[in-house]
């Protein structure tokens, strides 16, 4: 990680001076090169799941393994129904959770899409 000063402890003059610009902001040509040099001021996107991935990643508990354990077990005795109710639960609780997630997700997107992409801005003395 960078050793990044604390801005807020530095004067305004330090401030001005560690980033290589005036109370009057940046030129437009200033500001282009560091677009150019640096890349756009936000966050990455996170990397997308696929389906089977995010329903995969339901079935990774200690708890649905103790359940499918159990399912392979009265299998064996030949409990059927037993067995089939078992897995059963742990399908309903995965359809359950992909679902969830799905929503939370799309929440999340309107949220991001809601968030104001501007900011004021000095370029030449002038907002």
């Amino acid at each position: 990680m960078e050793n990044r000063p604390n801005w807020h402890e530095l004067s305004q003059d330090k401030v001005l001076s560690e980033l290589e610009t005036t109370p009057a902001g940046l030129s437009d040509d200033e500001a282009s090169a560091r677009l150019d040099i640096h890349g756009a001021n936000r966050l990455p996107q996170p990397p997308g799941r696929s389906l089977l991935r995010r329903l995969l990643s339901h079935f990774n508990n200690i708890l649905i393994y103790v359940l499918l354990g159990a399912a392979v077990i009265t299998g064996l005795l030949q409990h059927w129904l037993d067995m089939s109710v078992i897995l059963a639960v742990v399908i309903v609780n995965a359809v359950i959770g992909l679902v969830q997630e799905g929503k939370a997700e799309k929440a999340m997107d309107a949220i991001r899409h809601m968030l104001a992409l501007r900011a004021a801005v000095l370029r030449g003395g002038q907002r």
